[in-house]
């Protein structure tokens, strides 16, 4: 067990949200489980998302997740930003702004090409003044429209 890792409080579906994650990012598996409620369900999941430790705590109904924490996930290419934003945003999970999400457990997420750091703080400040003010109005990231709007 890590000596570190984050640990995310759900109302009764941690073990579902868990294994959600865990098959959508490539290298993550849930390592265990420990205890049990009332219901029968684990008291606590602990999982690893490409090797990052998290517990996912059955506490009941007491505190919900907000924006003021979230899964940042660095995407390889569109297509990875697209297959995750649309799987996270299903089922009752929602759009945000600028790459933020929430899943349908409430969680929030931050989908972000790691293309994006090349337009938005890229060497030409003008270019890069364009490709924020472009993310600034996307949910999703679009990487082609923030290559476009930095090269004017």
């Amino acid at each position: 067990m890590s000596k570190v890792r984050t640990c995310l409080w759900y109302d009764g579906n941690g073990h579902e949200a868990a294994a959600f994650y865990v098959s959508l990012i490539p290298g993550s598996d849930v390592t265990g489980e420990m205890g049990r409620t009332q219901s029968g369900a684990p008291l606590m999941v602990n999982f690893h998302l490409a090797g990052v430790p998290y517990q996912a705590l059955n506490g009941g109904p007491t505190f919900t997740a907000s924006p003021a924490a979230s899964i940042a996930v660095t995407t390889e290419d569109q297509d990875e930003t697209d297959r995750l934003w649309a799987a996270l945003t299903a089922d009752g999970g929602a759009e945000s702004r600028c790459a933020w999400c929430v899943d349908r457990f409430g969680i929030s997420w931050q989908i972000v090409p790691k293309d994006l750091p090349r337009y938005v703080g890229g060497p030409d400040p003008e270019g890069a003044r364009r490709a924020t003010e472009a993310m600034m109005g996307m949910t999703k990231i679009d990487i082609a429209a923030l290559r476009a709007a930095y090269e004017g």
